[in-house]
């Protein structure tokens, strides 16, 4: 219960801060500049490397090894889990890469706009995952440290979830869809966070031993991303500077967030 409560405030914020992304389409009406959303995306690509280093790789071996395991063994095997997670419900649910227009998945006569939402969806399973376990470890130890740790990946996290809400939202307004469907639907793409940061946290809770493991998934199943989806986005076009350059800027903020706060 107290890891639920401490984990509450965490993931409601980056749910918060993807509906507050959805909510541009009520001022705004034209989808983002293609190298506003590189920069974006490359942005957030950074915050979750350098997340799933300092948030979650390096405390599940601190984790391990405080229970007498070897920390490489659950951080290396957690991490490939995570990954083979990810890939598993890349190639099963049909998704659509906003920038580039291709298409992902399974093979589906869905509508352009729900494959999008689909595509931000898979992106938010891993980040509500990390975040929960955040909270979770925080509680479990009563660490200070380990809950200001928390704390900053919450807000790293939140701050590059409002572009991806208005990647979602912009382009459903700019194709005809009510400003008030498509705000909905910017905010329903982010409700996998809640879900999933929940769960891990249960699972967590009931599964104490297997803290380090879960750590090294969410790590993985972030990474994936980032390697699979981000990254690549980030760099579309002739000039990649500003792919590669907001990618350090993100690192550089979430390690900042994460060694000064925590």
């Amino acid at each position: 219960m107290q890891s639920l409560l401490f984990a509450s405030g965490g993931i409601g914020f980056i749910f918060a801060m993807t509906s507050l992304g959805a909510a541009s389409v009520l001022f705004f009406r034209r989808a983002a500049p293609e190298k506003f959303q590189q920069v974006c995306l490359g942005f957030a690509a950074g915050v979750m490397t350098a997340a799933s280093v300092w948030s979650l790789l390096l405390p599940a071996i601190e984790e391990a090894e405080s229970r007498g395991l070897a920390g490489w063994i659950p951080a290396s095997c957690g991490f490939a889990l995570g990954v083979l997670f990810l890939l598993g419900l890349d190639l099963l649910i049909p998704h659509l890469h906003p920038l580039t227009g291709t298409k992902g998945g399974l093979a589906s006569a869905s509508k352009r706009t729900t494959l999008l939402i689909f595509a931000v969806t898979l992106h938010n399973i891993p980040e509500g995952m990390a975040v929960g376990l955040a909270f979770a470890l925080a509680a479990q130890h009563g660490d200070p440290a380990l809950r200001a740790a928390a704390i900053a990946l919450a807000v790293g996290i939140g701050i590059q979830n409002v572009p991806e809400g208005a990647a979602i939202s912009l382009p459903l307004r700019q194709e005809g869809m009510p400003p008030a469907r498509a705000f909905l639907l910017g905010c329903l793409s982010g409700a996998v966070e809640p879900l999933f940061g929940f769960l891990a946290v249960l699972l967590a809770a009931w599964i104490a031993p297997a803290m380090p493991w879960l750590l090294s998934f969410a790590a993985g199943a972030m990474i994936y991303v980032v390697v699979e989806e981000l990254v690549p986005e980030a760099h579309l076009g002739r000039h990649s500077h500003a792919g590669t350059l907001s990618v350090v800027v993100g690192f550089l903020v979430m390690m900042v967030l994460d060694v000064a706060l925590g």
